[in-house]
């Protein structure tokens, strides 16, 4: 149902949704895949979800502009994660289809400190 209202909703508006998803869409989203598979933010059901959302029509802006870069949004306050550079990509500009090529960047700000997240950010042509 969610679904259905969001494409019918993204059939006459340009989106733009903003936020902790708080799931890592894919492998290279996180640092261990493979041990984390089972774990909330990664489990096959959250990802289905989140790629429900992009065949809806919703372009993730940072993986748009920067399909193979390694980079995360969020890292647990335990074992040194961010010193470490052990974290998880799950803060998101989503994007209706028909304005992702007005993105013109889209970063992560990994050198901002002061929570476990960091800020992340697009500029769109107007």
């Amino acid at each position: 149902m969610k679904t259905s209202f969001i494409v019918f909703v993204n059939i006459s508006s340009d989106i733009y949704d903003v936020g902790a998803i708080n799931v890592a869409a894919e492998e290279i989203d996180l640092k261990n895949p493979k041990t984390n598979r089972t774990n909330a933010g990664f489990s096959d059901e959250e990802r289905a979800k989140f790629r429900e959302l992009k065949a809806a029509g919703f372009v993730d802006t940072f993986r748009y502009l920067h399909p193979e870069e390694v980079k995360y949004s969020w890292w647990s306050y335990m074992f040194k994660a961010r010193e470490k550079n052990a974290g998880w990509r799950i803060d998101y500009f989503l994007v209706s289809e028909r304005i992702k090529d007005k993105v013109q960047t889209a970063a992560i700000h990994n050198e901002v400190f002061g929570s476990d997240h960091c800020p992340v950010s697009i500029e769109v042509e107007v």
